[in-house]
């Protein structure tokens, strides 16, 4: 009730048993000096607990010690679907249209959210290590390229996407960014012959509706993931990823519409394949 009025943000709550030790701070450590200004990374313990929960990554109280929020364990956690066993992505693939055909691939893929990279926030920033949505899409993309009917001039058939690029990471993005922490179910990701669906726990948060998502409100349930996010640049400025690349970029490409589904329990996007 509290986080649906926007009185509490789950992603704040901590996360028994885990630790500083369960973050990884050279992530951190880039994170603090290469996006958010700090001079050097904090050096001792306290310095790390306090800059920290400052920061919304780690919450403690007067009866126990430091532990890490939801948020700090999703962005930056080692292995956070170890104490959170919804901090993770099922991906599937199937044959056909259902879940009756064969499983072409059927994985739980986790890790922290954020990528590492090497470099100054402004500069050239080179990925040393995927994050969870890099991961992912690599996953993916022996299960969403197909053959071409066209030959080009080597009389090779060219490989061509399924689903727009930019569409997919863009899908995958919103359901872990926006998803309702309280409840304890994977985002899923599942290909099929003919479409793509990315499901994400929980109905929109506050007074969001599908027609206002559409329309580009913006109301994040989980503001210090978004904002973290789009510190790293995965996250449209303007928080409009929806509106502007999901809906068009899928019209566009399949000359079919997304589809939007939303429940009490769930909000699910449909992607079409483009039919070569």
């Amino acid at each position: 009730m509290f986080e649906s009025g926007g009185l509490l943000h789950a992603e704040v709550l901590p996360v028994n048993g885990t630790s500083l030790r369960d973050l990884d701070q050279v992530r951190l450590s880039d994170y603090l000096v290469n996006i958010a200004g700090d001079l050097e990374s904090p050096t001792t313990e306290q310095e790390w607990l306090q800059r920290l929960k400052g920061l919304g990554f780690m919450t403690d109280s007067e009866s126990q010690p430091a532990v890490c929020t939801i948020a700090g364990l999703v962005l930056f956690g080692r292995n956070p679907k170890r104490y959170l066993g919804s901090a993770a992505i099922r991906w599937m693939s199937f044959e056909g249209i259902d879940m009756d055909y064969r499983s072409q691939d059927d994985t739980v893929i986790t890790g922290p959210l954020v990528g590492l990279f090497d470099g100054k926030f402004g500069g050239s920033r080179q990925m040393i290590e995927p994050g969870l949505i890099e991961r992912l899409v690599d996953r993916t993309l022996p299960f969403i390229g197909g053959q071409s009917n066209s030959i080009d001039s080597s009389m090779r058939r060219s490989v061509t996407m399924r689903y727009p690029l930019e569409a997919l990471p863009e899908a995958i993005l919103n359901a872990v960014v926006h998803r309702d922490w309280t409840r304890s179910i994977e985002i899923e990701v599942i290909n099929y012959a003919d479409r793509l669906e990315v499901t994400s726990s929980g109905a929109l948060q506050n007074s969001m509706t599908l027609e206002k998502m559409l329309a580009g409100q913006r109301s994040p349930r989980n503001p210090i993931i978004v904002e973290v996010m789009r510190d790293y640049g995965y996250v449209d400025a303007r928080g409009m990823g929806v509106r502007r690349k999901i809906v068009p970029l899928t019209r566009e490409y399949s000359g079919q519409e997304a589809e939007f589904e939303l429940t009490e329990d769930y909000l699910r996007v449909k992607i079409p394949a483009r039919i070569e």
